[in-house]
């Protein structure tokens, strides 16, 4: 890939119109100063003196605690950290479990300041930060980085919020979204896991919204990183006059959300345009209010970053009834491809489907096929679109249909029971739809996650995969009101509403967190408003009366029955702003009844290992190079099992030293492959799992590997930030 550079000089993140830096000096790669190393998301560095040769004498160079204590003793929140740090000038920028920001020397680990901004109550972020974002022009250095329902600026040296950014250092991300609206949106949840990216003075963002029916709208935006004002807005559920207006019902805007960029973004400074891929419309699983393709829903775009115009799209799913978003930013690579070279877009997605576009059509270079798919068997008044797009290379990274010869054989045992259910519940149809009997879907949690891939200047792309079949069950929205005239207990609809997914006894699952101890947390205001609105992958919960999410919240705030924490338990701050004029949002008709990740009577996959990989495909031809295990599940190892693989969240970098490195498994260890060959060349073991994405950079001729190990996932919490350097000879 040619090497762009500034006239004269280079300037990082400068604002002026020679821009032409990549955000990483390739010749050197000192820093790692963007979410995914460069704006093109390559996760890619040019340093070896850690390599093939001298890997096995990585130690630990330093520790950071990121945890937040209360009096200095006891961690507010146990829960994961997803942070992909960035270096710029021997500095390491992070966030804590709690989303605070801190700076550290990046050669020693010491701490140099920390940003605590106040959290919003109602708009209290549950969710994780995946990455911040540096910016400067001349002295004028910032971070940018989104807690709860914020944009906050903060000063690169001094840790101290810029005040006159926003509104006294900070933005409200609903900004904008309620725009030609006349709805109240304030209460909608509204966060960004993901950074967003910088082209001049703007940053370019998405967001996280809920996947109910009262999710906002996914609209892509740009803010003045100077003023912090709005500067633009692509509207993913398109307005009138706009392309893809008529790929929804009339007006559809006025009510409906989601289609939204969470995984992040990439750019082009050449071009000067911004590429990221979306989710899909809400509600997840039932479209019988948005007939027709819904654009830009399940889309790969790119537009002009100046000023949010349209320049392509790439419609991956049409009409998505299935949860099947891009989870993460478009790698961008160069390629040789029948003998040129060529610029292309790379997106993968949670089905394990690789798109290879042509960066400047959106064209696929592979070939494509268009074919007919199920439309009956679905919910009454549902709309399914009558075809779907297959690319024929390069081949999926996981499985697309559950088939009887893929039922695990770990055991008789194990077999005979996932025999049962997939008797019950069998597909046989990627797109079969969901419906009131079950089915059993894959692409929910990965093929590909939030955590991208890599690619190296061979044009090779490395790509860890999940491979886990799900059982969904669906259910007339009504049959669920009807608990509305039911006296049941907060236990009891902590059963029916909660359990599925954080346990019968609150303690969690693999995939949502443990309410264990949530009161530390939140409060029972904050509890009512998530319950309300929903946010990420939490559902919203209207069909549920007052009085019920209250009996929730008292619930699992281990609290006496009829007492609460509000100061007015009669008139919460839900009640007030249902006051207000009418919410965004519909209610959907059918909801889940049964979301599950379908394991044997062990809780392992119900189908045949490996259950993750690590992959590596030459893009030039489409091909596997390697296809590894990744993880394992030590007791099973010891009873012969060959390595399995586990799910996998976080994503791989790449180095010229040849390396590719990797953690993000449930055995809680950090990895380094052989890029040539898959082979394993060291690992070690972290104190609780790294489900980050790891760094590399240089300081003082010192080449170091960072790793989050903020636990979670169903694994014990964590909260470190580890550096890795070679042992001094």
């Amino acid at each position: 890939m040619m090497l762009s550079v500034l006239v004269g000089f280079i300037v990082f993140g400068c604002a002026v119109e020679t821009e032409k830096d990549e955000y990483i000096d390739l010749e050197t790669g000192k820093d790692w100063p963007v979410y995914g190393g460069n704006r093109n998301n390559k996760r890619y560095s040019p340093l070896d003196q850690i390599n093939k040769e001298n890997v096995q004498n990585l130690e630990v160079a330093w520790v950071y605690d990121a945890r937040d204590y209360v009096d200095g003793a006891i961690p507010k929140r146990q829960k994961a950290i997803q942070c992909q740090p960035i270096v710029k000038d021997g500095i390491l920028y992070g966030t804590t479990p709690e989303l605070n920001l801190f700076a550290l020397n990046a050669a020693t680990g010491e701490e140099l300041w920390k940003f605590e901004p106040m959290a919003d109550g109602r708009r209290y972020n549950i969710s994780a930060s995946r990455g911040i974002t540096y910016w400067e022009k001349g002295e004028d250095k910032r971070i940018l980085y989104t807690s709860g329902s914020f944009l906050y600026a903060v000063n690169a040296r001094t840790g101290k919020a810029i005040e006159t950014f926003g509104t006294k250092g900070k933005v409200d991300l609903h900004t904008g979204l309620a725009e030609g609206l006349d709805v109240d949106i304030s209460a909608a949840a509204v966060n960004a896991t993901s950074p967003g990216i910088v082209y001049k003075d703007l940053y370019i963002t998405g967001s996280s919204v809920s996947e109910g029916g009262n999710a906002a709208p996914g609209d892509v935006r740009a803010f003045n990183i100077i003023t912090g004002g709005l500067e633009w807005t692509f509207h993913t559920i398109p307005r009138p006059g706009e392309e893809g207006y008529d790929t929804w019902p009339k007006e559809a805007y006025k009510e409906q959300g989601g289609a939204n960029s969470w995984g992040g973004m990439s750019l082009d400074v050449d071009r000067g345009v911004v590429y990221f891929g979306t989710g899909s419309a809400s509600s997840d699983f039932y479209g019988g209010n948005r007939e027709g393709k819904n654009l830009f829903g399940n889309s790969v775009v790119a537009l002009d970053a100046s000023t949010g115009k349209l320049k392509w799209y790439f419609q991956t799913v049409q009409h998505d009834l299935w949860d099947r978003d891009l989870p993460c930013p478009p790698n961008l690579a160069t390629i040789t491809h029948n003998g040129k070279k060529l610029d292309v877009v790379v997106q993968v997605s949670k089905d394990g489907l690789i798109y290879v576009l042509d960066r400047d059509s959106g064209t696929s270079i592979f070939p494509m096929e268009e074919r007919q798919v199920p439309t009956e068997g679905g919910l009454p008044g549902e709309h399914p679109y009558p075809v779907q797009k297959f690319p024929l290379k390069p081949e999926p990274l996981s499985h697309q249909v559950f088939t009887e010869d893929i039922i695990t054989d770990l055991s008789p045992e194990s077999h005979a029971y996932v025999k049962e259910l997939y008797d019950q519940y069998r597909t046989d149809e990627k797109f079969a739809l969901p419906n009131e009997k079950g089915t059993i879907m894959f692409g929910y949690s990965g093929g590909a996650e939030w955590g991208g891939n890599a690619t190296d200047l061979d044009g090779v792309l490395y790509q860890n995969s999940n491979d886990d079949p799900w059982l969904l069950v669906m259910e007339d929205a009504e049959t669920r009101r009807k608990e509305r005239e039911k006296v049941l207990t907060g236990e009891e609809r902590y059963q029916r509403n909660c359990a599925m997914c954080h346990g019968v006894d609150r303690t969690g699952t693999t995939e949502f967190p443990s309410l264990v101890g949530i009161g530390e947390r939140f409060t029972e205001t904050q509890i009512l408003e998530l319950l309300k609105s929903g946010t990420g992958r939490m559902p919203s919960f209207q069909h549920i009366p007052e009085e019920g999410k209250r009996a929730i919240a008292t619930y699992i705030l281990d609290l006496p029955t009829g007492m609460h924490q509000t100061a007015n338990p009669e008139k919460t701050a839900i009640q007030e702003n249902e006051e207000k004029e009418k919410s965004f949002g519909y209610e959907a008709k059918y909801v889940i009844k049964t979301w599950k990740k379908l394991t044997d009577q062990n809780g392992y996959p119900a189908i045949k290992p490996p259950w993750g990989t690590l992959n590596a495909i030459d893009l030039s031809t489409g091909e596997y190079l390697w296809r590894v295990p990744l993880g394992e599940y030590p007791e099973l190892t010891e009873k012969g099992v060959p390595i399995t693989g586990t799910e996998s969240y976080g994503g791989p970098i790449v180095t010229s030293g040849g390396l590719v490195f990797i953690a993000g498994t449930k055995d809680e260890k950090i990895r380094a492959f052989d890029k040539k060959t898959g082979a394993v060349v060291w690992e070690h073991q972290l104190p609780a799992g790294g489900f980050a994405t790891p760094i590399t950079y240089e300081v003082d001729g010192k080449q170091y590997v960072v790793i989050a190990a903020g636990g979670g996932r169903g694994q014990k919490p964590g909260g470190d930030y580890i550096a890795f350097a070679l042992k001094e000879q």
